[in-house]
C-alpha cells in the first residue's frame, strides 16, 4: 500500500492473513526537511469470549444445598449465576469503554505532543525570519536617511 504525501492521514489496514506484518516508511518525498511519524497498531478481539481479561472466565458462586436456604438452593444458585452474569456483562461493557477512552486519551496526548513539538519549531523559524527582515529594514532606512540628507545638505561645493 502506497500513501502519498499528507500532513495527516490515517491508514487502517484489516488483516486479512495470519502471521506477521512489515511497516516501512519512506522519506523520499522531502529529504531535506525532518518528519515526526506516530503509527500504532491496535488488536481487535483479544481475551476470551471476546473479552479483553480472561481472568473473568470460570468464576462463580457456590451456594450448594444449604440448608438455610430452605432446600432451595438449586433456585437460589441459578438466579445469584443469572445476576452475577448480568453483572459480569455490565463490567465488561464498562471496561470496554473505559479503555477506549483511555486509547483516545493516549491519542490526544501524542497529538498534542507532536503539535507542541511543530509549533515550537515553526516559532523558532518565524522569530529567525522576523529580526533578519528588521535588521533589513533598519538598513533600508538608514540608507534612505543618509541620501534624503546628503540630497538636502546646504554645504554646496563650488564649482571650479
Amino acid at each position: 500500500m502506497r500513501k502519498g504525501s499528507a500532513a495527516r492521514s490515517v491508514i487502517r489496514v484489516d488483516a486479512t492473513q495470519d502471521g506477521d506484518y512489515r511497516l516501512c516508511f519512506d522519506n523520499s518525498y522531502s529529504k531535506l526537511s525532518q518528519k515526526i511519524v506516530f503509527f500504532e497498531v491496535l488488536v481487535d478481539g483479544q481475551g476470551v469470549d471476546g473479552r479483553g481479561d480472561p481472568a473473568w472466565g470460570g468464576q462463580g458462586v457456590d451456594g450448594g444445598g444449604d440448608p438455610a436456604w430452605g432446600g432451595q438452593g438449586a433456585a437460589v444458585d441459578t438466579l445469584v449465576d443469572y445476576k452475577l452474569a448480568d453483572i459480569r456483562t455490565s463490567m465488561d461493557f464498562v471496561h470496554l469503554r473505559l479503555e477506549k477512552s483511555r486509547h483516545h486519551q493516549s491519542l490526544l496526548r501524542t497529538t498534542e505532543a507532536r503539535e507542541r513539538y511543530l509549533l515550537e519549531d515553526n516559532l523558532w523559524r518565524v522569530s529567525f525570519w522576523s529580526c533578519l527582515n528588521l535588521l533589513v529594514m533598519l538598513a533600508v532606512a538608514s540608507v534612505q536617511v543618509y541620501t534624503m540628507r546628503r540630497l538636502f545638505d546646504d554645504k554646496k561645493r563650488p564649482s571650479t
